[in-house]
Protein backbone atom coordinates (compact mmCIF):
# COMPACT_ATOMS: atom_id res chain seq x y z
CA UNK A 1 0.00 0.00 0.00
CA UNK A 2 0.73 3.89 -0.83
CA UNK A 3 2.97 4.63 2.47
CA UNK A 4 0.76 8.31 1.63
CA UNK A 5 -2.42 7.06 2.05
CA UNK A 6 -2.03 4.34 4.24
CA UNK A 7 -3.22 5.04 7.91
CA UNK A 8 -1.09 5.11 10.63
CA UNK A 9 -2.04 3.10 14.39
CA UNK A 10 -0.27 4.41 17.48
CA UNK A 11 -0.56 3.61 21.28
CA UNK A 12 -2.75 6.28 22.47
CA UNK A 13 -1.01 6.86 25.59
CA UNK A 14 2.46 8.03 23.46
CA UNK A 15 -0.02 10.94 21.75
CA UNK A 16 -1.13 14.35 23.02
CA UNK A 17 -4.16 16.19 21.64
CA UNK A 18 -2.79 20.33 21.08
CA UNK A 19 -5.23 23.00 20.32
CA UNK A 20 -3.21 25.60 18.35
CA UNK A 21 -4.63 28.98 18.54
CA UNK A 22 -2.64 32.21 17.08
CA UNK A 23 -3.97 35.40 19.13
CA UNK A 24 -6.57 37.59 17.97
CA UNK A 25 -5.69 40.77 15.99
CA UNK A 26 -3.37 43.48 17.58
CA UNK A 27 -2.62 46.74 17.00
CA UNK A 28 0.36 45.72 15.10
CA UNK A 29 -1.44 43.92 12.74
CA UNK A 30 -3.54 47.07 11.68
CA UNK A 31 -0.03 49.06 11.59
CA UNK A 32 1.65 45.88 9.69
CA UNK A 33 -1.17 46.44 6.70
CA UNK A 34 -0.01 50.07 5.67
CA UNK A 35 3.46 49.82 6.86
CA UNK A 36 5.39 46.25 7.32
CA UNK A 37 8.10 47.73 9.37
CA UNK A 38 6.27 48.20 12.15
CA UNK A 39 6.27 44.50 13.16
CA UNK A 40 10.00 45.06 13.82
CA UNK A 41 9.11 48.17 15.76
CA UNK A 42 10.09 48.39 19.18
CA UNK A 43 6.48 50.54 19.82
CA UNK A 44 4.56 47.29 18.76
CA UNK A 45 7.35 45.13 20.07
CA UNK A 46 4.35 43.34 22.79
CA UNK A 47 1.33 44.83 21.36
CA UNK A 48 -2.52 44.70 22.49
CA UNK A 49 -5.39 43.68 21.30
CA UNK A 50 -7.55 46.00 19.14
CA UNK A 51 -11.04 46.31 19.54
CA UNK A 52 -11.69 43.60 16.72
CA UNK A 53 -9.24 41.50 17.98
CA UNK A 54 -11.47 41.27 21.49
CA UNK A 55 -14.60 40.35 19.14
CA UNK A 56 -12.40 37.40 18.02
CA UNK A 57 -11.44 36.21 21.21
CA UNK A 58 -15.50 36.53 22.28
CA UNK A 59 -15.78 34.55 19.46
CA UNK A 60 -13.81 31.84 19.73
CA UNK A 61 -14.92 31.49 23.54
CA UNK A 62 -18.52 31.06 22.58
CA UNK A 63 -17.28 28.40 20.20
CA UNK A 64 -14.79 26.35 22.91
CA UNK A 65 -17.60 26.34 25.50
CA UNK A 66 -20.36 25.08 22.37
CA UNK A 67 -18.25 22.22 21.32
CA UNK A 68 -16.76 21.16 25.38
CA UNK A 69 -13.11 21.95 24.24
CA UNK A 70 -12.98 24.31 27.39
CA UNK A 71 -13.84 21.28 29.35
CA UNK A 72 -10.84 18.67 27.93
CA UNK A 73 -7.98 20.99 28.05
CA UNK A 74 -5.57 20.16 30.86
CA UNK A 75 -3.18 22.85 30.27
CA UNK A 76 -3.39 26.15 28.47
CA UNK A 77 0.44 27.00 27.38
CA UNK A 78 1.05 31.24 26.32
CA UNK A 79 3.73 33.01 24.74
CA UNK A 80 4.32 35.30 26.81
CA UNK A 81 3.40 38.25 25.03
CA UNK A 82 0.56 40.95 26.22
CA UNK A 83 -1.31 39.67 22.38
CA UNK A 84 -1.00 36.09 23.45
CA UNK A 85 -1.82 36.45 27.04
CA UNK A 86 -5.37 38.17 26.70
CA UNK A 87 -6.28 35.76 23.95
CA UNK A 88 -5.70 33.14 26.19
CA UNK A 89 -7.18 34.18 29.04
CA UNK A 90 -10.08 35.63 27.13
CA UNK A 91 -10.69 32.07 25.41
CA UNK A 92 -9.73 29.68 27.93
CA UNK A 93 -9.74 31.93 31.50
CA UNK A 94 -12.65 31.47 34.31
CA UNK A 95 -16.10 33.28 34.92
CA UNK A 96 -17.18 35.84 36.58
CA UNK A 97 -16.52 35.87 40.58
CA UNK A 98 -19.42 34.11 42.20
CA UNK A 99 -20.15 35.86 45.93
CA UNK A 100 -18.31 34.69 48.86
CA UNK A 101 -15.65 33.16 46.83
CA UNK A 102 -12.24 34.98 46.54
CA UNK A 103 -9.80 34.06 43.53
CA UNK A 104 -7.09 35.79 42.11
CA UNK A 105 -8.22 37.09 38.64
CA UNK A 106 -5.86 36.05 35.06
CA UNK A 107 -6.27 39.20 34.22
CA UNK A 108 -7.09 42.48 35.90
CA UNK A 109 -9.63 45.05 34.78
CA UNK A 110 -8.22 47.79 31.46
CA UNK A 111 -5.53 45.17 31.47
CA UNK A 112 -3.31 46.46 28.09
CA UNK A 113 -5.79 48.93 27.02
CA UNK A 114 -8.64 47.10 26.86
CA UNK A 115 -11.46 48.21 28.44
CA UNK A 116 -12.28 45.11 29.55
CA UNK A 117 -13.44 43.37 33.07
CA UNK A 118 -11.21 41.39 35.23
CA UNK A 119 -11.04 37.85 34.17
CA UNK A 120 -11.66 35.43 36.82
CA UNK A 121 -9.13 32.27 37.28
CA UNK A 122 -12.08 30.29 38.62
CA UNK A 123 -13.24 26.77 36.88
CA UNK A 124 -10.46 26.71 34.64
CA UNK A 125 -7.11 24.72 33.64
CA UNK A 126 -3.94 25.97 34.71
CA UNK A 127 -1.99 28.42 32.56
CA UNK A 128 1.88 28.46 31.79
CA UNK A 129 3.71 30.85 29.65
CA UNK A 130 6.33 29.63 27.83
CA UNK A 131 9.41 31.54 25.80
CA UNK A 132 10.29 28.93 23.46
CA UNK A 133 6.75 29.76 21.68
CA UNK A 134 7.42 33.29 21.11
CA UNK A 135 7.20 34.89 17.87
CA UNK A 136 10.49 35.66 15.91
CA UNK A 137 12.91 37.04 18.83
CA UNK A 138 15.28 40.09 18.02
CA UNK A 139 17.71 41.50 20.56
CA UNK A 140 17.04 43.95 23.80
CA UNK A 141 18.65 44.36 26.56
CA UNK A 142 16.23 43.04 28.66
CA UNK A 143 15.62 39.59 26.68
CA UNK A 144 17.65 36.80 27.24
CA UNK A 145 16.35 35.32 24.00
CA UNK A 146 16.95 38.15 21.69
CA UNK A 147 20.29 38.28 19.40
CA UNK A 148 22.31 41.26 18.76
CA UNK A 149 21.09 43.00 15.75
CA UNK A 150 19.59 40.42 14.08
CA UNK A 151 15.87 38.89 13.97
CA UNK A 152 15.60 35.28 14.38
CA UNK A 153 15.79 33.34 11.04
CA UNK A 154 13.07 31.48 10.14
CA UNK A 155 15.31 28.31 10.55
CA UNK A 156 15.91 29.31 13.79
CA UNK A 157 12.36 29.61 14.68
CA UNK A 158 11.55 25.97 13.31
CA UNK A 159 14.67 24.68 15.88
CA UNK A 160 12.86 26.62 18.28
CA UNK A 161 9.72 25.14 18.18
CA UNK A 162 10.99 20.81 17.80
CA UNK A 163 12.64 22.00 21.44
CA UNK A 164 9.41 23.48 22.31
CA UNK A 165 7.64 20.04 21.25
CA UNK A 166 10.41 18.56 22.91
CA UNK A 167 9.77 19.91 25.99
CA UNK A 168 5.79 19.29 25.44
CA UNK A 169 6.71 15.66 26.36
CA UNK A 170 7.69 16.86 29.45
CA UNK A 171 4.34 17.32 30.33
CA UNK A 172 1.80 15.19 31.94
CA UNK A 173 -1.26 16.75 30.77
CA UNK A 174 -2.65 14.79 27.65
CA UNK A 175 -4.63 17.76 25.98
CA UNK A 176 -3.16 21.06 26.00
CA UNK A 177 -3.92 24.30 24.56
CA UNK A 178 -1.11 26.53 23.18
CA UNK A 179 -1.93 30.34 22.57
CA UNK A 180 1.35 31.66 20.24
CA UNK A 181 2.47 33.34 17.64
CA UNK A 182 1.76 32.92 13.16
CA UNK A 183 5.07 32.34 12.30
CA UNK A 184 6.06 30.37 15.21
CA UNK A 185 3.12 28.02 13.96
CA UNK A 186 3.44 28.10 10.17
CA UNK A 187 7.63 27.41 10.35
CA UNK A 188 7.43 24.55 13.10
CA UNK A 189 4.82 22.88 11.95
CA UNK A 190 5.89 22.73 8.18
CA UNK A 191 8.61 19.97 9.59
CA UNK A 192 5.52 18.05 9.58
CA UNK A 193 2.92 16.22 7.48
CA UNK A 194 5.91 15.18 4.57
CA UNK A 195 4.22 11.89 5.00
CA UNK A 196 0.96 12.53 4.62
CA UNK A 197 -1.00 12.60 1.66
CA UNK A 198 -0.46 16.45 -0.16
CA UNK A 199 -3.39 17.88 0.89
CA UNK A 200 -2.78 16.73 4.51
CA UNK A 201 0.48 18.54 4.85
CA UNK A 202 -1.09 21.78 3.00
CA UNK A 203 -3.73 21.88 5.49
CA UNK A 204 -1.18 21.52 8.61
CA UNK A 205 1.36 23.91 6.70
CA UNK A 206 -0.93 26.55 6.01
CA UNK A 207 -1.01 30.24 7.65
CA UNK A 208 -3.71 30.44 10.66
CA UNK A 209 -5.77 33.45 10.39
CA UNK A 210 -5.89 35.83 13.85
CA UNK A 211 -7.91 33.79 16.72
CA UNK A 212 -8.08 30.41 14.58
CA UNK A 213 -7.82 27.25 16.12
CA UNK A 214 -6.90 24.05 14.89
CA UNK A 215 -6.59 20.59 16.50
CA UNK A 216 -3.84 18.02 15.89
CA UNK A 217 -2.34 14.95 17.71
CA UNK A 218 1.25 14.49 18.04
CA UNK A 219 2.69 11.09 18.42
CA UNK A 220 5.83 10.24 20.50
CA UNK A 221 7.59 8.16 17.85
CA UNK A 222 10.99 8.30 19.89
CA UNK A 223 10.08 7.29 23.50
CA UNK A 224 10.71 10.33 24.88
CA UNK A 225 7.28 10.71 27.01
CA UNK A 226 7.47 7.95 29.87
CA UNK A 227 4.02 8.26 31.23
CA UNK A 228 1.98 4.53 31.33
CA UNK A 229 -0.78 4.27 29.63
CA UNK A 230 -4.03 4.83 31.60
CA UNK A 231 -6.96 3.25 29.74
CA UNK A 232 -4.70 -0.24 28.87
CA UNK A 233 -5.89 -3.18 30.51
CA UNK A 234 -3.67 -6.15 31.33
CA UNK A 235 -6.12 -9.11 30.85
CA UNK A 236 -5.86 -12.25 32.29
CA UNK A 237 -7.44 -11.51 35.77
CA UNK A 238 -8.22 -14.23 37.18
CA UNK A 239 -5.80 -15.98 34.94
CA UNK A 240 -6.71 -18.97 32.74
CA UNK A 241 -5.99 -20.84 29.56
CA UNK A 242 -6.09 -18.51 26.52
CA UNK A 243 -3.89 -19.74 24.55
CA UNK A 244 -4.72 -17.76 20.46
CA UNK A 245 -6.09 -19.63 17.98
CA UNK A 246 -3.60 -18.43 15.35
CA UNK A 247 -1.25 -19.24 17.78
CA UNK A 248 -2.22 -22.79 17.69
CA UNK A 249 -1.99 -23.06 14.25
CA UNK A 250 1.71 -21.97 13.64
CA UNK A 251 2.64 -24.87 16.52
CA UNK A 252 1.08 -27.52 14.89
CA UNK A 253 3.39 -27.65 11.92
CA UNK A 254 6.01 -28.28 14.17
CA UNK A 255 4.24 -30.39 16.26
CA UNK A 256 3.46 -33.01 13.06
CA UNK A 257 7.49 -33.30 12.82
CA UNK A 258 8.37 -34.52 16.36
CA UNK A 259 10.09 -37.88 16.43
Amino acid sequence: MDATISPGLYPLHRCKTLHLVRHAQGVHNVAGETDHAAYSSEEYFDAHLTPLGWQQVDHLRNHVHATGLSKKVDLVIVSPLLRTMQTAVGVFGGEGYKDGIEVPPLMVANAGQSDRPEISSLNCPPFVAVELCREHLIENDDDVLWKADTREKNEEVAARGMKFLSWLWTRKEKEIAIVTHSGFLYHTLSAFGSDCHPSVKDEICKHFANCELRSVVIIDRSMMGSDPATTNYPGKIPSGLDLPSDVADEKLPDEGKAN
